[in-house]
């Protein structure tokens, strides 16, 4: 499996009439990986997750999952991947380990199987006292977790988790956040779509790719997309007394007394210009742009076409 890509997608497109929903997406997630799809609603985040699991039919393209081709082997394509969609599959009137098992048995599984893989991930879960609870008493957290119980009974060694956590409480979304950590160590291969940023960077996921209008408009580590995206330096500076406007090059984003946080293009010009003043220097630090930082720019920027230099954060 070392040379071999848990997913791979060339040139991806789907059109609905004249909606380019996927437009041109391209990348690869390697085994073991945790890939992060993130984008606005309508950005064509679940639309490509729905093509990588044989629920939509690309308009052209490449796209392996498991060393299979989706159009022309579906069915072990379905065998090795476990599917979380954003809208909950559960049955109401059937309790969570009737759901489980019922879902479970589509895939050929032994009832002795599903009962001891219900039990470990409803445990891991922390939900394993609300077993025998029917589904339409549970809360949405109470059903997410259910629903991922669902997905992983059959041990796919791929996981699509399309919004996991949409709509549910802090401390829920903490415990789905946490069992997806662990399923990264155990050597998953986990795509996760979201919206939330701070998830992402709390998982330390091994690569991002950015989604607006259909594309791809960055793709990268965490660190690779700060790096591309970062116009200027960011620069903390305390100093012991008030620096003023006309001693410093810069743009000051804050200012108190003798703490500024200021914007500059040339950090070493900075450095020289502070040095040559009459201030002692009490605490000094450059800040990096965040993820936010760099989704807000680019869903709120120009057009695909127009961005489409800012692709790959690797170049």
């Amino acid at each position: 499996m070392e040379n071999k890509k848990a997913i791979l997608v060339r040139n991806l497109k789907k059109y609905f009439k004249k909606v380019k929903a996927v437009d041109d997406v391209s990348f690869e997630v390697k085994y073991g990986e945790l890939f992060a799809l993130l984008g606005q609603n309508g950005a064509g985040k679940s639309t490509t997750i729905r093509i990588l699991t044989n629920l939509a039919v690309p308009t052209s393209g490449y796209v392996e999952v498991a060393g299979y081709n989706v159009l022309k082997d579906p069915a072990n394509v379905r065998r090795n991947i476990g599917l979380v969609a954003e809208k909950i599959i559960l049955y109401d009137n059937l309790t969570a380990v009737e759901n489980i098992k019922f879902f479970s048995r589509l895939y050929g599984m032994k009832d002795s199987l599903i009962k001891d893989r219900t039990e470990k991930l409803l445990k891991l879960l922390d939900i394993w006292n609300f077993k025998d609870m029917l589904v339409s008493k549970m809360s949405t957290g109470m059903k997410q977790k259910i629903n991922l119980a669902r997905a992983l009974v059959p041990d796919p060694p791929i996981i699509f988790l399309d919004e996991p956590t949409l709509g549910l409480d802090p401390v829920s979304t903490k415990h789905i956040r946490d069992f997806i950590i662990g399923l990264r160590k155990e050597g998953r291969t986990i795509v996760y779509t979201t919206h939330v940023l701070h998830d992402v960077e709390l998982m330390n996921v091994d690569e991002v790719a950015i989604m607006r209008k259909g594309k791809i408009m960055a793709i990268g580590t965490l660190n690779e997309i700060k790096k591309h995206f970062k116009k200027a330096e960011i620069v903390e500076i305390e100093t012991d007394r008030r620096l003023l406007a006309n001693e410093v090059k810069g743009k000051i984003v804050e200012q108190e007394d003798g703490y500024m946080k200021i914007e500059v293009e040339d950090l070493d010009q900075f450095m020289k210009d502070i040095t040559k003043l009459n201030v002692r220097i009490r605490s000094f630090k450059t800040l990096e742009p965040s993820l936010e930082d760099v989704y807000i720019e680019i869903s709120e920027g120009n057009s695909p076409e127009e961005q489409s230099k800012t692709v790959s954060a690797k170049e």
